[in-house]
């Protein structure tokens, strides 16, 4: 695996979390660009973290009911990126043993430098981009695309100067879409998604099927879900649900 690769020829070894900063997600996908060039976009974790939490969540629309219900029914509309959780220690008290940085610094001169490069790798804004880096995360068998859209840094405990020497940061990653989907969501054609479309005036629920799922016979399905009675009476500013159509079945 050419993360693998990438890790080792960078820290020797495999055993501490990786975190690499690419330009955007296409350039995280393939994995390709050397991060020994610019160490400013890796980071290195000073100690494995005990745990990490990871969410996954389904979103659901409530818009739509049929008429004269009272309740409003829940219908599948997207599953959204996976949200990881993670919190990192940063250590200049010489307490961690064999750990590079206290080696080859003075123990207690700080740990703002680090915290600050950390920082930046995850959520400074890119220029040449024109958005904060698209990031790998690995760990064992954990690799993990996203961006981070949340980071807190919880200052520990200071030196006689003031300077703090143990920092938490708390780091809410939200993963990546795949590109595929990404390509199948801006295509309305696409039958593995589902859709919200509004009705437009001259549009009939046969059209509309016909436009998301490449044929106009799944429009009895399309009407159930939407507790549509009458799927002939459209009014223009309706939105609709379009979901997922098993064509395997009738």
């Amino acid at each position: 695996m050419i993360f693998d690769k990438v890790i080792e020829k960078v820290t020797g070894k495999l055993e501490k979390m990786i975190i690499m900063g690419f330009k955007d997600d296409k350039e995280a996908e393939s994995g390709t660009r050397s991060m020994v060039e610019n160490t400013d976009n890796f980071f290195e974790a000073y100690i494995n973290p005990e745990s990490y939490k990871l969410d996954y969540k389904v979103k659901y629309d409530c818009s739509t009911a049929a008429a004269g219900s009272d309740g409003k029914q829940q219908r599948f509309y997207s599953i959204a990126p996976d949200e990881l959780n993670f919190s990192f220690l940063f250590d200049d008290t010489g307490i961690i043993d064999g750990d590079l940085r206290n080696i080859l610094k003075k123990p207690n001169s700080g740990v703002f430098e680090e915290v600050k490069k950390f920082r930046e790798l995850l959520v400074k804004y890119s220029g040449d981009s024109h958005q904060p880096k698209s990031l790998v995360l690995v760990w064992g068998n954990l690799i993990f695309r996203g961006r981070v859209v949340a980071l807190s840094i919880d200052y520990k405990l200071f030196n006689s100067n003031g300077e703090p020497i143990r920092a938490v940061a708390n780091v809410k990653f939200v993963g990546s879409i795949e590109e595929n989907k990404g390509e199948a969501k801006k295509k309305k054609s696409s039958p593995d998604l589902t859709h919200i479309l509004q009705v437009k005036a001259g549009d009939t629920l046969p059209l509309m099927c016909k436009k998301v799922y490449g044929d106009p016979k799944y429009y009895l399905q399309v009407a159930d879900v939407n507790g549509l009675g009458n799927f002939r009476r459209l009014e223009p500013g309706m939105e609709l649900v379009f979901p997922p159509i098993d064509k395997t079945t009738n």
